[in-house]
């Protein structure tokens, strides 16, 4: 069990990240509300009074009759005005500038009157788009593919809670391998539930539930190293599934905010989930190979409790912050 140690550096690395604002894609939506009028919403990650210094650049032709509305809802900030744009802006391009110098990327939405959409993830390497009269389907399914793919890496807290299955799991590899893939169908079902509108959950406490899931996870394997091995040991694809329900909400949430291509949202809720789950076996694999170059140094025989305890301790600290924000009337939205 000295490999375990391994994990401390995952930890460790995984709780800078729930800290580090910066990382999270800015967003932006042009909805085209008449004619030639379109409304624009500009979300950019913040911190405190300082936000990060990249902005829309709109067509030359395009002009903004009123100065921008602006306010803060916690680490973002929200612009969003309305574009006059004389004979529209179809076959033009929009531009994030300083998109280039930064580390994040942009998910840029374009809503046409008629009710269809475009959706463009930008990267420093591409910091715009090209308005279209309509999307290919192998357009949508690349980036909804790497939305998704996008979307696991940077959910922390999904990947601790993997991270805490593998830690749990690991000498039994039988175990581990259904119990990922329990894990895998019940958060892919939940989400094409929720996100074609059958089912519908509060995010809020979805958003809870799935710290505290790691929590008890992280309890687990305290109890199992102290030979009082629990449910999630005994029967760890029951845990995974109905914890894997849960996660499956929390991924609705954040495709529900992208959104999905009226003429391919078939298409593109497939291959955002295959490229959630082809993000979760980056991160496995990338767990093992620091697993087998770790496991060839000899570690103190205490060293599994510091990844574990670290991973509760930070699922615990979300529990508490998550509940916390069940304030004036909040819990439902």
């Amino acid at each position: 069990m000295k490999r375990l140690i391994l994990l401390a550096f995952s930890a460790l690395l995984l709780a800078g990240l729930a800290e580090a604002h910066e990382v999270r894609p800015a967003y932006l939506r042009i909805q085209q509300s008449e004619g030639d009028l379109y409304d624009v919403l500009w979300r950019v990650p913040a911190r405190g009074e300082l936000r990060l210094g990249i902005y829309v650049k709109m067509p030359d032709h395009c002009q903004a009759p009123e100065q921008p509305l602006s306010w803060q809802e916690g680490g973002t900030h929200i612009e969003r005005w309305t574009a006059v744009c004389p004979g529209g802006i179809t076959g033009h391009s929009v531009v994030i500038s300083g998109l280039s110098s930064t580390v994040i990327d942009a998910l840029a939405r374009y809503e046409r009157l008629d009710g269809t959409t475009q959706v463009e993830r930008l990267t420093p390497a591409r910091p715009d788009f090209e308005i279209n009269d309509s999307e290919s389907l192998t357009e949508v399914a690349a980036t909804y593919f790497m939305l998704g793919v996008e979307h696991i890496l940077l959910g922390v807290d999904h990947l601790l809670f993997v991270l805490a299955l593998l830690l749990l799991l690991v000498p039994d590899k039988r175990k581990l391998v259904w119990t990922i893939t329990a894990f895998t169908l019940a958060h892919s079902l939940t989400l094409a539930a929720a996100t074609m509108g059958w089912v519908h959950v509060p995010q809020k406490p979805v958003e809870a539930v799935i710290a505290l899931s790691i929590l008890f996870v992280a309890m687990e394997i305290v109890h199992w190293k102290q030979g009082r091995p629990g449910i999630t040991r005994q029967w760890p694809w029951l845990v995974a599934f109905t914890f894997g329900l849960l996660h499956g909400f929390g991924f609705a949430g954040a495709l529900n905010e992208i959104g999905l291509p009226e003429h391919a949202i078939p298409m593109a809720l497939l291959f955002f989930n295959l490229g959630v789950e082809a993000g979760q076996l980056i991160f496995i694999a990338a767990v093992f190979l620091a697993w087998f170059v770790l496991g060839r140094i000899t570690w103190p025989r205490w060293a599994w409790r510091l990844p574990v305890y670290m991973i509760g301790s930070l699922a615990a600290f979300w529990t508490i912050d998550r509940i916390g924000g069940f304030t004036n009337g909040a819990l439902f939205s």
